[in-house]
């Protein structure tokens, strides 16, 4: 995982732990979808007439809701890490390349390749290396870093408030590693859940989705 890399005081990195959510998502759609498993027959002493369980197809199921979340023209996460370091922050986003972090040392807005940022009540406008926010919402590359993904249905569960599909995803690429996933009825994200290490110590970094596609949510430079 990259996360001790992102993991840092700095905005970018803090932006990039928060944008960890849309690489993962992103993620899965590297593999094909799989059909869904198959249930034996029954023998020949079963009851023929028992119906079969359902069956649960949890990739293609986890991919289509990343689908989703890639095409989403704007939503709210909120992020908070559990550990060493506990922290939490806030995160807007607007289609193409909008976002607003809210976090302890200020408020940070990007518009394409310009940061805006607040540190202790002091504005600065710095530009960033082009492509550093965009690549983690372009699904090619994160394709081609995420292959290897599998998915396991956990069943329903309780998320803010909201009943959602829980699932385990497995990757393989660039090292092996898992996330739990929820899904809400709308076939979107709910809660990303990813634990982990750093040179401080473990941690678990929860990510919550909201507004998906909300109107009000809008992106001004300051």
């Amino acid at each position: 995982m990259f996360l001790p890399r992102v993991l840092s005081s700095r905005p970018t990195g803090w932006l990039a732990c928060l944008l960890l959510g849309t690489a993962l998502l992103a993620g899965a759609c590297s593999r094909q979808k799989e059909p869904a498993a198959t249930v034996p027959a029954a023998s020949a002493v079963s009851d023929a007439t028992a119906p079969e369980a359902p069956t649960v197809d949890a990739l293609a199921e986890v991919t289509a809701s990343m689908e989703r979340f890639l095409a989403a023209r704007s939503f709210h996460a909120v992020m908070t890490v559990e550990g060493s370091q506990p922290m939490q922050n806030e995160m807007d986003f607007v289609a193409p390349d909008r976002y607003r972090m809210i976090m302890p040392v200020g408020t940070q807005v990007i518009i394409g390749d310009t940061m805006y940022m607040e540190m202790h009540g002091q504005q600065t406008k710095v530009p960033i290396p082009e492509g550093t926010v965009s690549q983690w919402r372009d699904p090619m590359k994160i394709r081609e870093n995420r292959s290897g993904m599998s998915a396991e249905f956990l069943g329903e569960d309780d998320v803010a408030g909201q009943r959602a599909r829980k699932y385990r995803v497995h990757h393989t690429q660039p090292e092996p590693g898992e996330f739990l996933y929820w899904i809400d009825r709308e076939g979107r994200p709910l809660q990303l859940r990813h634990s982990g290490e750093t040179a401080s110590g473990p941690y678990t970094m929860t990510l919550v989705y909201s507004r998906f596609d909300d109107p009000a949510i809008t992106i001004d430079s300051p």
